[in-house]
């Protein structure tokens, strides 16, 4: 004789819920299943015509029956499993670690994922999950500079100083060299690739046509640039730029000049520092010459210029170089100098206690 399944009163609420999740597309099907089981319970039907209708055993009938019973309709979802146990444990991500602090192998320059799987004998996909979870990259570097001035705080004072508040009916003037820009000639256009992109490309193979050095002063005030070229960057080319700027200049105007540690913006002759005795040099700490606002200029000019150009002689390198200045004064705006929050790196030569 077929049982009736265990009796089962239900709410308002409850019998909407349940209705809900039986007749919902959105519901699991396993969780609707479960549903309509309860809702042929509370309307008094036997176990086995459930089963038989639903297509499923009586056993499972009972079971849900007695879960909602004792837990309700949050006793029709699955329970939390354990699931598979963990092949790898703590000691497993510690022994990674230990072998990235031991040399790479021999012939190797640095570890990668897959020498660390090999060596340790643990799966590929393992190491790159845990490279990825511990946000360690090995392949990435980075380099940094760090000046070791004595008198850096001093130094910088002075030029932030400058290009904050400057002297009132003064001229304050960044200026530097960037050497051995090469006139390299290769010829370049426009690529069709085979999905159907378009993008410039240039050959391989490239001449030589020399370099040229140019030695370049921005104003801070209003930004404008000015340049010379150079078969070298000797002091002589130093002083020669530099009157060609002055003379532009109103005799009597106090100028100030921002400049780097370079040996040829040192010492200069006694005879010429007498010609200029408004002049003023202010030099940058030692390793901290991006200070001079004229090396933001100098990769502006290498981005949007020299980055992927060709030129037959050094005289169209020269004559390129001008009009990009030309063109740039135009539109030339003074750099807002902001302060940045920095802090020191140092280098940890333990990635365990790195880690830690």
């Amino acid at each position: 004789m077929s049982r009736v399944a265990k009796a089962i009163v239900l709410d308002d609420a409850q019998r909407s819920e349940l209705r809900r999740l039986a007749g919902s597309p959105r519901s699991e099907q396993r969780l609707a299943e479960r549903a309509r089981i309860v809702l042929r319970a509370s309307e008094g039907q036997q176990r086995q015509r459930i089963a038989a209708d639903l297509g499923v055993r009586a056993g499972t009938v009972r079971k849900w029956c007695a879960r909602f019973a004792e837990a309700g309709i949050a006793g029709l979802r699955d329970a939390p499993r354990s699931g598979r146990p963990d092949i790898y444990d703590k000691e497993t991500d510690e022994r990674i670690l230990a072998r990235l602090d031991e040399p790479a192998p021999a012939g190797y320059s640095m570890w990668n994922g897959d020498l660390l799987a090999r060596s340790l004998g643990i799966s590929h996909d393992y190491v790159w999950r845990f490279l990825r979870r511990r946000s360690i990259s090995l392949q990435r570097r980075r380099s940094w500079c760090v000046s070791t001035d004595p008198e850096f705080a001093r130094k910088a004072a002075d030029v932030v100083g400058l290009y904050l508040s400057p002297p009132d009916n003064a001229v304050v003037l960044c200026v530097d060299e960037k050497p051995s820009i090469q006139a390299l000639e290769r010829s370049q256009g426009w690529l069709r690739m085979p999905d159907g992109r378009a993008l410039t490309g240039f050959s391989h193979e490239y001449g030589r046509r020399g370099t040229s050095t140019l030695i370049a002063a921005l104003e801070v005030a209003t930004g404008q640039v000015r340049a010379g070229h150079f078969k070298t960057k000797a002091r002589k080319d130093f002083t020669a730029f530099l009157d060609s700027v002055l003379c532009t200049i109103p005799a009597g105007t106090e100028v100030h000049v921002i400049c780097d540690n370079f040996s040829s913006h040192k010492n200069l002759p006694a005879a010429w520092l007498e010609k200029h005795p408004d002049l003023t040099f202010h030099f940058t700490p030692t390793h901290a010459s991006w200070l001079n606002q004229i090396e933001t200029w100098f990769s502006i000019l290498w981005r949007n210029s020299l980055k992927g150009a060709s030129f037959r002689s050094v005289k169209e390198l020269c004559q390129h170089i001008d009009a990009f200045i030309e063109a740039y004064n135009k539109d030339a705006h003074p750099f807002e100098w902001r302060r940045a929050t920095t802090t020191p790196k140092t280098l940890s030569h333990s990635i365990t206690n790195l880690c830690k």
